[in-house]
């Protein structure tokens, strides 16, 4: 299948990683390669691009569509909570920007058979890197009734989160629930008709909290985010696009905590702390898809864009 993914926010990304054409640039999501396309475009020959991407399908097409900038590319297959080692194992200790296109991509959720859309039936999976054991499947089938309504909770917000959880154990003690389909009727059974007609698909907020958890979404962002700023050059940028206030809050909470020259409690007369403002936040409040974006590409409707300077 080829891999399809239309790029959010693209103008908005490249304008403000303020490219420098010798400089070493980060894409740590590359998906289609759409946005490392524009990057790779605006360096010299002396520039470097390195493209992350968890899924193996992302790195053979960005090989593909890149191939003709071979001389000032390289491809890690891995997950970027790992930046700073593998970008060391290149040989690659400093850098100029960070691009970040959090959550799943296009081509994922449109692959059936990966298991990441509620629209389509397909094997349990939602593993953005097929390399791993763990899967919806065993999130489904092993977590208790309590651990299954806090993922839905905390990760997809839903407020039937109880009910859907017992539900699924309900259906489980019969037999394993092996496919999306079979996870989605018994969420339609979980939500109330009245809730299912009134809001989104009733599966979309448990299909969210459950591929956050399989991929441990929200567990890396903190330490890529701090990562990549520890080894940026002064006034590289780091931009990082999410899709959920979940995401959000966690990209606005690190370039805030970065940017502070003190975290000591108020009460101290004096600094104590020693802590350094690494960063300054560019978009004190997030860059927003225009609405002619979102008629031609709905998927950005709640595409944020959050963008910090290293100094």
């Amino acid at each position: 299948m080829e891999f399809h993914h239309v790029s959010v926010l693209l103008n908005e990304c490249i304008d403000n990683l303020d490219i420098k054409p010798d400089g070493v640039y980060v894409d740590c999501t590359m998906g289609g390669a759409g946005h490392s396309k524009e990057i790779v475009k605006r360096l010299s020959e002396k520039g470097l691009f390195i493209g992350f991407d968890q899924d193996k399908n992302a790195i053979e097409t960005a090989k593909e569509r890149l191939s003709e900038y071979s001389d000032r590319v390289k491809f890690v297959h891995s997950n970027f909570e790992n930046i700073k080692e593998e970008l060391a194992n290149i040989g690659v200790y400093k850098i100029d920007g960070v691009l970040a296109d959090l959550g799943v991509s296009s081509h994922q959720l449109d692959e059936a058979e990966r298991g990441f859309s509620y629209m389509q039936d397909a094997p349990l999976d939602m593993r953005m890197d097929v390399r791993c054991d763990f899967s919806a499947y065993d999130v489904v089938n092993t977590y208790s009734e309590e651990e299954l309504a806090k993922i839905i909770k905390d990760y997809g917000e839903d407020n039937w989160a109880k009910r859907i959880a017992k539900f699924i154990v309900e259906l489980r003690a019969e037999k394993p629930i092996e496919t999306t389909g079979e996870l989605v009727d018994v969420i339609k059974k979980a939500v109330p008709k009245k809730a299912r007609m009134d809001g989104p698909h009733p599966a979309k907020r448990t299909f969210q909290a459950i591929r956050i958890e399989v991929n441990n979404e929200l567990g890396v962002i903190t330490n890529m985010i701090e990562d990549a700023v520890s080894i940026m050059n002064e006034d590289g940028r780091i931009c990082i696009i999410t899709f959920h206030s979940l995401e959000d809050r966690i990209v606005k909470n690190a370039f805030r905590h970065l940017a502070l020259d003190c975290v000591c409690p108020s009460s101290l007369p004096i600094c104590q702390c020693d802590k350094e403002s690494l960063v300054k936040v560019i978009s004190r409040k997030p860059i927003l898809p225009t609405d002619e974006e979102i008629e031609v590409n709905p998927r950005s409707r709640s595409a944020k864009l959050r963008v910090a300077k290293r100094i």
